[in-house]
């Protein structure tokens, strides 16, 4: 094994078990950890230091040998895992973590680093009474010291040709003696049968235990010279010798705990990246073969390209499947953000979280962090009251931030609630026409009003704090929801809490899409948000062209005209239709010319001379090789339902807020 290719697996596979210690430390923090949760930490910081020793780091294995004992003590219920127990083996968590930061930055032997580990073992040992093992805690001062360990294991075999080379054995395993001193040694013979055995030739090989405050560098050069002619190995054994029964009693401990091993493999995520857009082309590359056969009228092909076009469906839904992944992970984060923002700013609030198995695409996951993060703050800031305020408003002391996920309607909506204060209407109307945003807000509804906290710069609060109140974050956070095809809303109600609501699609890669014309120009409708197609009557077509609402079986339907709006120069069409389209529980219509039908849909981000414009979410190439662009629906619906009030329209009758538009 290439021990340095292999080193970012390490890396990666270390955070990742770091995570999982963390979200077990909080639980147990809580007391609502049991035995299960501690054999997770256990298992995280012990596989940790196993893996560490594979790769030489002395010090992350010293540290965290010391951790393991204390957490050993734990498990077998020799020590109590307290309040104040879990609070400092957290701050060991997030000290090797610094440490696995150190190696993929290449500064382990950062001497700050290492006085803060020596440090924090030190309030460790006090704290649990010298839980730690006195040899663990030497192997810990070895390593911080000369960075080097106490014993290595050293395994040679020397090749056959060695003696016809001149080279001698023996004359390796002397000189090994002044670089340390050797422990223990144990001839390892490869004797071949009688018949094949060759006088000259060199059978032997040798495991030896040195004791050297010497690097692994220098005791591998004692080789040099015979480099070609062995196969070497030599690493740190750890911990020393006197540990190796309990080691190896601990080890048997682990393994019966341990599960049945996943069939999971780890994919470099940019091989997945161009898996999904080669099968992207393979979609356009089948509708093209599919119009082809249409067009020459090759009747007997027909039945072949359509298994074709359903075999390209199921694997692209296949390899859309290995980009969704579980936002579970993502939510156990932020129990430590909470925690310790909580203690920060003195409040006292838990997390709860639901839907944790809800899958999206990783991309949209590692986009979206930013934006939680930020609403979970805010929560935290100024949606919770402080202890003395929830108690004189008959709440529980602890206030609760919560977050959910779930499917909706072909899209994932992930809600970031509290149980704090809520809005207040009439301090956010003052604030805005301060601002200048709005005249008189007593005409607003309460989700415009709301809507508001998301303009530039605006903020109702009365202090700056470290975490928020200058007006910079939530018009970020719409901002990036946006450029994700999603959207946010967001509804209170004044003492009881707030949620915020952001809506997203499942993936940003292919999607199912309807296909409308208008003029010559085609576009394409995300198909899950498509709820019927109705043809416009020629009563509704030669009304008034300031007409922006029809009545569909007895509820008003406003819609907009893609004609109109991106300036299409066409031909008065003989017929028009409306494509009825639901998202975020509102209903809007998008007058087209044509109906196309339904296509798979490879979308193309658009450049950075096209981004800015209101409506369009991207682009494909068409079987026919031709462009159509995608519709931004939840810009649309913005836009549709921003229409200002009809001057001409018959008494009684206005443009419908969004709260009426809500089915």
């Amino acid at each position: 094994m290439n021990v340095d290719s292999a080193l970012p697996t390490f890396i990666a596979e270390s955070r990742e078990l770091l995570r999982e210690m963390e979200a077990g430390l909080l639980e147990c923090e809580q007391g609502s950890a049991g035995a299960e949760a501690i054999n997770a930490i256990f298992r995280a910081a012990h596989t940790i230091k196993g893996s560490s020793g594979l790769f030489g780091l002395d010090t992350i294995v010293a540290f965290t040998h010391v951790v393991e004992s204390v957490l050993d003590r734990v498990r077998a219920g020799q020590l109590q895992l307290t309040r104040e127990l879990a609070a400092i083996l957290l701050e060991c968590r997030d000290h090797m973590e610094h440490l696995i930061d150190a190696v993929a930055d290449g500064k382990l032997g950062d001497a700050q680093l290492q006085a803060t580990g020596s440090i924090l073992l030190q309030r460790l040992s006090a704290l649990t009474g010298g839980a730690a093992h006195p040899a663990a805690t030497a192997a810990l001062a070895a390593a911080t010291t000369s960075n080097a360990a106490d014993l290595w294991q050293i395994s040679v075999n020397f090749h056959s040709e060695v003696l016809k080379n001149g080279m001698d054995p023996l004359s390796f395993i002397r000189y090994l003696t002044t670089l340390g001193q050797i422990t223990a040694l144990r001839l390892v013979p490869r004797l071949p049968a009688l018949e094949q055995f060759d006088a000259e030739a060199c059978y032997l090989g040798f495991e030896i235990e040195l004791a050297s405050a010497e690097s692994q560098q220098r005791i591998e050069g004692a080789f040099e010279f015979v480099r070609d002619d062995c196969t070497l190995q030599v690493r740190a054994k750890l911990p020393a010798a006197t540990e190796v029964a309990a080691e190896k009693q601990r080890d048997a401990r682990s393994a019966k705990e341990i599960k049945a091993s996943d069939r999971s493999l780890r994919v470099d995520g940019d091989k997945l990246d161009q898996l999904i857009d080669l099968i992207g082309e393979l979609v356009t590359a089948g509708a093209t073969t599919t119009i082809g056969v249409r067009a020459a009228g090759l009747t007997h092909l027909t039945e072949s390209t359509l298994r074709l076009a359903r075999l390209v469906e199921e694997v692209r839904d296949q390899a859309l499947k290995l980009r969704m992944v579980q936002i579970g992970p993502t939510f156990a984060r932020f129990q430590r953000i909470v925690r310790d923002v909580a203690r920060e700013i003195g409040k006292e609030i838990r997390l709860e979280t639901a839907g944790a198995d809800t899958e999206l695409d990783k991309t949209l996951i590692e986009s979206i962090t930013d934006p939680l993060t930020h609403l979970v703050r805010n929560a935290i800031d100024h949606g919770i009251e402080t202890a003395d305020v929830r108690l004189s408003r008959g709440k529980n002391a602890e206030g609760v931030v919560r977050l959910n996920a779930y499917h909706d309607s072909g899209s994932v909506v992930i809600e970031v609630s509290d149980d704090g204060g809520g809005l207040k209407r009439e301090r956010i109307i003052a604030k805005a026409i301060e601002r200048g945003l709005i005249t008189d807000g007593a005409a607003l509804t309460d989700a415009e009003v709301y809507s508001l906290i998301f303009e530039p710069g605006f903020s109702t609060a009365d202090q700056v704090t470290s975490l928020s109140g200058r007006g910079v974050g939530m018009d970020v956070v719409k901002r990036n929801v946006m450029a994700l095809r999603g959207t946010v809303e967001l509804d209170s109600q004044e003492g009881q809490g707030a949620v915020v609501r952001i809506r997203l699609p499942l993936t940003l890669a292919i999607i199912d899409g309807f296909l409308v014309g208008v003029g010559g120009s085609s576009f394409v409708i995300p198909l899950e948000l498509v709820e019927e197609c109705v043809e416009l009557s020629d009563e509704q077509r030669s009304g008034d062209s300031d007409h922006r609402y029809v009545n569909l079986r007895g509820t008003v339907l406003p819609f907009i005209r893609l004609r109109e709006m991106f300036a299409v120069r066409s031909s008065a069409s003989r017929r028009e239709s409306i494509v009825v389209i639901r998202c975020a529980g509102k209903r809007i219509g998008i007058v087209v010319d044509e109906l196309l039908g339904e296509l798979q849909t490879v979308i193309k981000p658009l450049s950075r001379l096209f981004s800015r414009i209101r409506g369009i979410g991207g682009s494909t190439i068409l079987g026919t090789g031709q462009l159509a662009l995608i519709l931004d629906v939840p810009s649309l619906l913005e836009i549709c339902l921003a229409t200002r009030p009809l001057a001409n329209a018959p008494p009684g009758d206005r443009q419908p807020r969004a709260a009426e538009l809500t089915n």
